[in-house]
């Protein structure tokens, strides 16, 4: 049996069942699917899964407040793509600022968490292979994308190490072309992973 990069894809995707993540073909989810959880192929992150999240690890914070984190990490973005990833790092990390009025009539301020850092089995966590993402004329379909609550925080690239041309080196240049091209993606992204096989 020839190694091909299929194969290690389907032991990667077995290897994270294994580990309890939830796993998904990527087209099934596409916009139009039965099972699509998105509207559109620019949209990257499982808007569905994240409102969900945000609902049942932030019950005391009302419906308004939790939808307007909701808007504000799916509007996070600056000039700079560096700038807009440290931003969403912020908000991942210690959780998106609102603000609503109590039932006083002054206003709180909180923070709505994005994750359960304290019981990792309250968050959902899912693995989609070949999920295409299309941003202007830009076309692309990472092997692998990591979703923590419906964000997509790792990109895994997998190279046929017995392919003379697919080299470690030329899944690093993918990734580079993913950041130039869908950079969209990389908004949420905590982890970048290439691996030879």
């Amino acid at each position: 049996m020839s190694l091909n990069e299929s194969i290690v894809e389907d032991a990667a995707l077995e290897w994270f069942g294994e580990l309890g993540y939830a796993l998904a073909h990527g087209p099934d989810l596409a916009p139009g699917e039965a099972a699509a959880e998105r509207n559109s192929f620019g949209e990257v992150v499982l808007v569905g899964r994240l409102r969900e999240a945000i609902r049942r690890l932030n019950p005391a914070i009302p419906d308004e407040a939790r939808e307007e984190a909701l808007r504000k990490l799916l509007r996070v973005a600056t000039p700079s793509p560096t700038q807009t990833n440290r931003d969403f790092h912020r908000m991942l990390r210690d959780g998106v600022p609102v603000e609503y009025p109590r039932p006083d009539g002054s206003i709180a301020g909180d923070h709505v968490r994005l994750v359960d850092f304290a019981d990792v089995r309250a968050n959902d966590f899912l693995v989609v292979n070949q999920f295409t993402v299309i941003e202007g004329q830009h076309n692309r379909r990472p092997d692998i994308v990591v979703f923590l609550n419906g964000l997509p925080l790792g990109l895994i690239e997998l190279k046929n190490a017995a392919d003379e041309d697919a080299t470690i080196w030329s899944a690093y240049a993918q990734l580079q072309t993913y950041k130039a091209e869908i950079p969209t993606l990389l908004h949420y992204n905590a982890a970048l992973v290439v691996r030879g096989i």
